[in-house]
């Protein structure tokens, strides 16, 4: 059946640092949404943004926010400053401090998907084989702005690690499954 079974709306980042990535609307507007939707019976995929200057504790406040919310997923995003905008000054990410994000996420939401999403390959670097362990899934091939890894790299790198690999067919219009299928880990 066609329709919208599930919504991605981010939390981005905790409550106390949003008015300094957004002007535009609020926090407790970002939570109204999830609210509505998971109302209307949607599920909720909804995470955050590490590395645009937020405090250890404004990452620890961001996952108990989304302990209220109960996603079913979430994405784990790591800035990639991009030349031009509002976040091309932020300080590098180090894989270290990636890797205790996840961690953190993966403690904090035992039995929730956790999903390596944007900014993975430039910031995790060599160490990426590493996040698959606190992390369900991974995205693959591209993001809103940035370029990403091939599936077919992502996909040597699960196996070498010993994870199989659950495919979840994505039916297309015609009911044909899609040509990249997502990934899901299990060990």
């Amino acid at each position: 059946a066609a329709g919208v079974d599930r919504i991605n709306h981010n939390l981005n980042t905790s409550e106390a640092y949003h008015p300094e990535i957004c002007t535009t609307h609020t926090f407790q507007d970002r939570l109204a949404t999830i609210r509505h939707a998971r109302t209307a019976g949607l599920e909720i995929c909804s995470g955050g943004i590490v590395g645009m200057g937020e405090s250890d504790e404004d990452l620890i406040d961001l996952a108990l926010a989304l302990r209220e919310v109960k996603p079913d997923s979430i994405p784990i995003n790591t800035l990639h400053p991009a030349s031009g905008t509002p976040m091309e000054h932020c300080a590098p990410l180090t894989p270290q401090r990636c890797l205790k994000a996840l961690c953190l996420f993966r403690l904090l939401h035992p039995r929730t998907e956790i999903r390596i999403a944007g900014g993975r390959e430039h910031n995790l670097r060599s160490l990426q084989p590493l996040a698959l362990y606190p992390a369900d899934s991974v995205f693959v091939n591209g993001y809103l702005t940035t370029p990403g890894q091939p599936a077919a790299e992502v996909w040597r790198m699960i196996e070498d690690l010993g994870f199989e690999i659950q495919v979840d067919a994505v039916p297309t219009k015609q009911g044909v499954p899609a040509s990249e299928p997502v990934a899901g880990l299990h060990s």
